[in-house]
């Protein structure tokens, strides 16, 4: 039992990272949060691709993320987190753009005829 102990140990420590590769990440997290920050702060960009230019940013952010901080990778260790992190966000696109479609598809069924008349009425002038 001591050993089965010891090896749980081993492998546990086996799936963490190394000092030098939280600095890397926290590097480059700095780097992509001051870049979108300055793009938007001091308009680098032209006005059209502002948000596309945060948006891309902030996709290599969570990769930077899931790679230097939770470690995912191709590795035997990761499979199951990789896929359970890829049926999350499945799940979350399909509840999102499901969700968009239904708003979409109620908005244009909606009845957009005048205003109703208002309750209150003026006085006539005489």
């Amino acid at each position: 039992m001591a050993t089965a102990h010891a090896h749980g140990a081993s492998d546990h420590g086996s799936s963490h990272g190394s000092v030098g590769s939280y600095i890397i990440g926290f590097i480059l997290s700095v780097i992509l949060t001051a870049a979108a920050f300055l793009i938007v702060a001091y308009k680098l960009v032209p006005e059209h691709l502002i948000l596309p230019g945060v948006a891309a940013l902030a996709v290599i952010q969570i990769l930077v993320h899931l790679v230097f901080f939770l470690h995912m990778n191709a590795s035997s260790e990761q499979r199951w987190n990789v896929t359970a992190f890829v049926f999350s966000v499945v799940v979350l696109l399909i509840l999102v753009s499901g969700s968009i479609w239904i708003m979409y598809n109620l908005t244009s069924r909606m009845d957009h005829g005048p205003a109703t008349p208002s309750l209150v009425t003026q006085p006539a002038v005489h």
